[in-house]
């Protein structure tokens, strides 16, 4: 089978770029390069002040209302977290995310082993994923060619004009940005779904390179691998999964029996590796954890009611990310659909996948929540400056228009990241501490925290906690059996938590700490919990004052 290379991005665009003088060319050449370089040692800069404060809070009062702030960071990393703290990754009955999703507690726990269990260590971990990210999105948009098999349509086809200088721009525009920021400094599954979405797209992209059956072959299996990891960080990785077999499909030329053999190859391993697991560990120990995760997120999901209200917001949350890139999304889509051939570089497809396919889940899972949109934020931004490239390459004036938007864009987006930068609040880590002085006040009684950021206080403090909401016990059960000293609610005590509660105890409430900034979440009220013998459940709800 003929085995075709590019050296570089190829247009699939149809546009002949103007042609130069020699001297001339060489000016332009250098020049794009300086910018190019320029352009990334701000990225770079921006992106190395994200080390900077990593026990912060979220920032207070911005536009993303993002429950994961309060539970999440300490949620997934539990497994390693309770490795390291109480010698076994599981509490049964508890909340046990990582039988189904395991490999974010395996990286913390890998790094825990070296640092101990904390917040800065963890955040840590999710900045250098970040930084995965942006060189993956630079060798993605730089490295982007012509695929095996396929055929120049057209005398006048070109390689894209100044590739290296729309990947940096496109680096900049999220190392800049007040969204990536934020979330990119939290320990969530996100940042490290995207990171091996993008390896899997570099290694079948890599496919067209390998002149021999055995390293091609070996790529697939790697693809398969990737793609089993990037489902054990996040089941909804499914929903990427015709992303990577459209850039593998292009990779093999559209060769039916070799794109047959790919599918076969990566798909088998992957189901291989799930297999094993599935298998050998879960089945036999961890089946009711691994069910549990999915039946606690069952509690949202896109109706006949609510579809029409759900699919608009969906659309219109797009601009958690800024106004600006959404405008320049629109504008470069429209480009798209009048100038089809762009549609011919196999990177532009792959990335409307991508986000059609995240898309898609967010759609039919109606939570929209802000850290969701992380996955499909890094695609749009790569599929903007993939189309500006396009549009650049077709008339040149073009970037005349489009780079002093860009550059607009980024001064914004960045001036709003240094103010984040400038101003740290520390409200849920001094709460935190807070409450380890009154628990550790009290050294006779039990340390054991029940709390539904109880997770994120041990990441924090290393107290001890189970979870008052998720479980695959009942709460009484779960009450009953780890018997916990204290209770911190957010602002009042739900119904069925006093009742839970007052079974078994008399609470009394020592401290009221203010911390971040949800009106339903400001107030950590932490509860001694002192054992009774027997009590008439106590119903209503407690709020301050």
């Amino acid at each position: 089978m003929p085995h075709t290379h590019s050296r570089d991005a190829a247009s699939i665009d149809g546009a002949r770029p103007a042609t130069m003088p020699g001297r001339d060319a060489v000016f332009a050449r250098v020049a794009s390069r300086v910018a190019s370089s320029s352009i990334l040692i701000v990225a770079a800069i921006f992106f190395a002040l994200r080390f900077l404060h990593l026990r912060a809070d979220f920032p207070n009062f911005s536009p993303w209302s993002d429950w994961a702030k309060y539970t999440d960071e300490g949620w997934y990393g539990d497994a390693a977290i309770r490795h390291y703290l109480r010698g076994t990754w599981q509490l049964p009955g508890d909340f046990n995310p990582a039988a189904a999703l395991p490999v974010w507690p395996l990286l913390e726990a890998v790094l825990f082993r070296f640092t101990g269990v904390g917040i800065v260590a963890a955040r840590t971990l999710t900045v250098v994923v970040f930084g995965g990210i942006l060189l993956g999105s630079f060798a993605l948009l730089r490295g982007a060619g012509r695929a095996r098999g396929d055929t120049v349509r057209s005398a006048r086809e070109q390689p894209l004009p100044s590739v290296a200088l729309c990947a940096a721009t496109a680096v900049l525009l999220m190392a800049v940005s007040p969204y990536f920021y934020v979330f990119s400094r939290m320990a969530v599954l996100e940042p490290l779904l995207v990171l091996l979405m993008l390896d899997a797209l570099l290694l079948a992209r890599r496919v067209a390179m390998q002149p021999r059956r055995w390293q091609r072959t070996s790529l697939q299996v790697a693809i398969g691998v990737t793609v089993a990891l990037m489902i054990g960080t996040k089941t909804t990785a499914i929903a990427l999964v015709p992303a990577i077999a459209y850039m593998l499909a292009s990779a093999c030329g559209w060769h039916p029996r070799s794109v047959a053999r790919a599918f076969a190859v990566a798909g088998g391993t992957t189901a291989l590796l799930w297999g094993v697991y599935y298998l050998t560990l879960v089945r036999p120990r961890y089946l009711e954890d691994f069910h549990y995760l999915f039946s606690a997120n069952r509690y949202t999901g896109i109706t006949a009611g609510n579809a029409r209200d759900t699919i608009s917001s969906a659309f219109h949350d797009v601009t958690w990310m800024g106004t600006g890139i959404a405008v320049l999304l629109a504008a470069m889509l429209l480009f798209a659909i009048v100038r089809r051939r762009v549609w011919r570089d196999p990177v532009v497809p792959t990335l409307a996948l991508w986000i059609a396919g995240y898309f898609a889940f967010l759609i039919y899972h109606a939570n929209l929540q802000p850290r969701y949109y992380l996955v499909v934020a890094v695609p749009i931004t790569l599929l903007v400056l993939r189309l500006v490239n396009h549009a650049v390459a077709w008339r040149w004036q073009t970037g005349l228009v489009l780079a002093p938007a860009l550059l607009v864009l980024a001064a914004m987006d960045a001036r709003q990241t240094l103010h984040y930068i400038r101003h740290p609040e520390y409200t849920f880590q001094n709460a935190a501490q807070q409450i380890e002085q009154v628990v550790e006040s009290a050294p006779t009684h039990s340390h054991t925290v029940l709390s539904i950021s109880g997770s994120d206080l041990t990441l924090m403090t290393g107290l001890p906690s189970i979870c008052d909401d998720f479980g695959t016990m009942e709460l009484e059960d779960r009450i009953a059996a780890y018997k916990p000293g204290w209770f911190v609610a957010w602002n009042y005590v739900e119904d069925d938590k006093m009742d839970a509660l007052a079974k078994f105890y008399r609470l009394t409430r020592v401290r009221e700490i203010p911390a971040m900034d949800d009106p339903d979440r400001n107030l950590l009220i932490v509860y001694r919990l002192d054992p009774k013998e027997s009590a008439k459940p106590r119903r209503g709800r407690h709020k301050r004052g």
